[in-house]
């Protein structure tokens, strides 16, 4: 069975070496002192790794099962999501007024890495009540607020969010499901949703929907959608558990990985359900949830390659197979182990390079979240929204690529379900389709958010790396191993926006049709700076002394292997991006 063990070290060294949190003026950060942080991560990993960690095969094995309009969730998950509420973990960054901790966004990320990596399918009941809760706070009425936060905090309520209709997926301008006026200011809300992640379960008093619909004589398409709070049961005056309302299970869905979370078809027969912010503007308020649950999603990609990595290595270092070319290494046996062979380790440096790069992404990125909330730093939130589809989509899709390669190093034993070793990609594959597939993350990041202030967050991003080279250049062996390659990779994707700006106007297809090579060399050159930057950390570890000499030796050395290896592959997203729209475009619909 496969095991997982957080990464803790890598996380304090991303957190108090790279990013430096305790040092940061950001409110709440003075707080995040290394010891403080080791234990909270400590504490986690132990729950993650010993409770969660053995479940996730459970889940996936078991699946979930309707019966009787009861959702009944995987062996061990009930019990398992009553520790996780009685350790506080539900809450972490929530206000303290409503029962959360109030921490920082950044340390809630780095939690949440942990369950997702140790099981995806459990980790996903809290974490999309968690971006409910962040849309009934921003959107919602000081009533809302109080009736249903407390309860989603601590996960006695969960919540969901309900987007998609059999007939319409990212268009969700032509979605049916209706919500009509009442006299007493609620709406009943009928239709159907399909694709609902933790739709239903027997792990919560109640389930806190949030669903789009749209309400008679509003405008047309997207323009006419609004957003409303529909809970399972009702919730009576005092606060407690009402009646069921009209809402039920269809089914659940039969899906490819995940099977631990319960996916539904949700029917909506005159459910009451309240509107959550202004009438029509539901795609406004439901973008606070699925902007959060992106990055976080993200953030699954990278967890599931994470966890995916580390049997990898468990069975590299174990397995013996062939002999090194090189000269023996294993006298004594009948065969080397798979690690001494360049093709494993060369899969290997890939999987690990990019674990190691994404997470320091993704931190920062929370980073910059924290300074936007915390700091009411405009920069930092204009610079994680432009990097938010690179994140979701580029993670994503290097994390299922990296999941499968890990899988690979099995060999044979890696395609049987005795190892394990396909739920880390089966459960990967999902992540590059909800919360927005990632061909809609690519259009998002080119037509939208490049152009956003007239540019100005594009901008911001380019003077950022053009700066850190700038301050940290000088050292000839560094340079070459780490800036040169920087410098490269930047100004190809210069290339390729200022390619887009003379091409686009006149054609909006040669932009388009290169979305997706710009997400991915975005995505290469924000790991490339973050390998800089903490190949930059590691050597001042090293030259302060440092007792732990292996551990940034190694980082820079990984380092170095994302540089060479891995950074060129902007030189090939240029290249295709440069030949245009005609050979995408070329074939009539009729010749496929």
């Amino acid at each position: 069975m496969p095991s997982y063990t957080a990464p803790v070290k890598d996380m304090q060294f991303v957190l108090h070496e790279l990013l430096q949190i305790s040092q940061s003026d950001i409110p709440g950060y003075s707080d995040l002192e290394a010891d403080f942080t080791s234990a909270i991560l400590e504490e986690a990993g132990k729950l993650t790794s010993q409770v969660l960690a053995p479940l996730n095969i459970v889940g996936d094995t078991e699946g979930c099962r309707l019966e009787n309009g009861i959702v009944y969730t995987p062996t061990g998950f009930k019990d398992a999501f009553e520790q996780v509420k009685e350790g506080g973990w539900t809450g972490l960054d929530l206000p303290e007024e409503f029962g959360g901790q109030n921490m920082p966004y950044v340390m809630a990320t780095a939690v949440m890495e942990m369950f997702s990596g140790s099981n995806q399918a459990f980790s996903m009941y809290q974490g999309l009540t968690h971006g409910a809760v962040s849309a009934i706070l921003v959107h919602g009425t000081d009533a809302q607020k109080a009736t249903y936060v407390p309860n989603m905090t601590s996960c006695e309520w969960t919540g969901t969010m309900n987007l998609t209709e059999p007939h319409c997926g990212t268009d969700l301008g032509l979605m049916r499901t209706k919500a009509e006026p009442q006299d007493d200011g609620s709406y009943k809300i009928s239709g159907q949703k399909i694709f609902i992640s933790a739709g239903d379960h027997d792990m919560s008093e109640n389930v806190i929907h949030l669903v789009l619909a749209k309400i008679p004589g509003g405008p047309d398409g997207i323009k006419g959608v609004s957003l409303f709070i529909v809970p399972k049961f009702n919730i009576n005056d005092d606060g407690t558990v009402g009646h069921r309302n009209g809402v039920s299970v269809g089914k659940i869905e039969e899906k490819m990985g995940i099977h631990g979370n319960s996916t539904c078809v949700m029917n909506y027969d005159d459910a009451k359900g309240f509107l959550l912010g202004d009438m029509h503007k539901g795609m406004r308020a439901m973008f606070t949830m699925m902007n959060e649950a992106r990055l976080g999603v993200g953030m699954q990609g990278m967890a599931q390659a994470e966890a995916a990595y580390q049997n990898a290595v468990i069975y590299a270092k174990d397995r013996l197979q062939g002999r090194d070319v090189t000269g023996v290494k294993n006298p004594d046996g009948p065969a080397d182990p798979l690690i001494v062979h360049p093709d494993i380790r060369r899969n290997l440096m890939e999987q690990k390079s990019f674990v190691e790069g994404a997470r320091a992404f993704l931190y920062w990125g929370a980073q910059q979240i924290d300074a936007g909330h915390r700091a009411k730093d405009a920069d930092a939130e204009g610079l994680i929204s432009l990097l938010t589809p690179v994140i979701k989509g580029f993670m994503t899709d290097k994390g299922f690529e990296y999941a499968v390669a890990a899988q690979q190093v099995f060999g044979g034993h890696g395609y049987i379900e005795e190892f394990g070793m396909s739920q880390f990609a089966r459960d990967a594959r999902i992540t590059q389709i909800y919360e927005g597939a990632n061909g809609v993350q690519a259009l998002d990041l080119v037509g939208r958010k490049l152009a956003t202030d007239g540019g100005k967050h594009v901008m911001a991003y380019f003077d950022m790396i053009k700066t850190w080279i700038k301050d940290n250049s000088g050292d000839d062996d560094f340079d070459q191993a780490f800036i040169n390659p920087l410098k490269d990779a930047s100004k190809a994707l210069q290339a390729a926006g200022m390619y887009f700006m003379q091409n686009g106007m006149k054609n909006p297809n040669n932009a388009l049709s290169g979305s997706y090579d710009f997400m991915h060399m975005m995505g290469h050159v924000t790991l490339g700076l973050m390998w800089a930057k903490m190949a930059k950390a590691a050597q001042t570890a090293l030259d302060n002394g440092a007792s732990d000499r292996e551990f940034y030796e190694t980082k820079i050395a990984t380092g170095k292997f994302y540089m060479a290896r891995q950074l060129p592959a902007c030189a090939m997203h240029l290249a295709r991006i440069e030949t245009g729209a005609d050979t995408v475009m070329a074939l009539d619909a009729e010749s496929f």
